[in-house]
């Protein structure tokens, strides 16, 4: 059994990491347990607790994001930290924490198993709350798989795609380009970031991911298989 980690206060030892093993312990009869005591403020307990409770198996994906996000906003801490922390990828982290992104109706829907993460995936390339609801209140009525969500949330999509042609004939500015990127920004659901000049520019867009590229591939109606 891995030692419980435990912190001295007021002449006792309050437990601050291994709950699960410590119930464990004394369900099969263990007097004692390795512990190992550490010196830990209320802030780095509450951080200790939080990563415990990400590395349990029973979470429901929204639950992760929200431990994910609060490691981010109250601690400080960067994706790459937290990953490590938690045994996940940088792209695991980053994927579920975009799921707060979400409509709330949404994310409540995936904690009661309605829509999978796939589903939310996909969803997450439109913008706009409201529209995001209503396109989850058709895959839900329909009983969408994530591929037929994908067709979905393409069609609603290409409206955008065809005011962005007729965009592309105004002339290029500073402002023109900011505007663009914002629009790439929304359509796409990640950062992008143009690079204009006179003779030639770059396009940059961020992923995270096998599965995030497969979802911006079908966004702009492509597959990865494609030749």
């Amino acid at each position: 059994i891995q030692p419980l980690i435990v912190r001295r206060i007021d002449g006792r030892h309050e437990l601050i990491a291994g709950e699960r093993r410590w119930r464990a312990a004394q369900e099969v009869g263990l007097a004692e347990v390795p512990v190992i005591v550490r010196t830990a403020s209320d802030l780095e307990v509450l951080e200790l607790s939080l990563i415990e409770n990400l590395q349990r198996t029973d979470l429901n994906p929204i639950e992760e994001a929200q431990g994910y996000s609060r490691l981010a906003e109250e601690f400080g801490m960067r994706q790459e930290d937290i990953a490590l922390k938690v045994g996940r990828s940088r792209a695991a982290v980053a994927n579920a924490i975009r799921l707060l992104d979400l409509n709330p109706q949404i994310q409540t829907w995936i904690t009661q198993d309605l829509l999978s993460v796939g589903h939310a995936k996909v969803l997450l390339g439109v913008k706009a709350a409201e529209e995001q609801l209503q396109l989850a209140e058709t895959i839900l009525r329909r009983n969408a798989s994530v591929r037929q969500t994908e067709r979905l949330v393409a069609r609603h999509l290409g409206g955008w795609k065809r005011r962005a042609r007729r965009t592309a004939q105004i002339p290029v500015t500073s402002a023109t380009i900011a505007d663009l990127q914002d629009k790439l920004r929304q359509h796409l659901g990640t950062n992008v970031a143009i690079h204009h000049g006179p003779k030639r520019g770059r396009i940059e867009i961020e992923y995270y991911g096998d599965d995030d590229l497969q979802r911006i591939l079908s966004l702009v109606g492509l597959n990865s298989s494609d030749r």
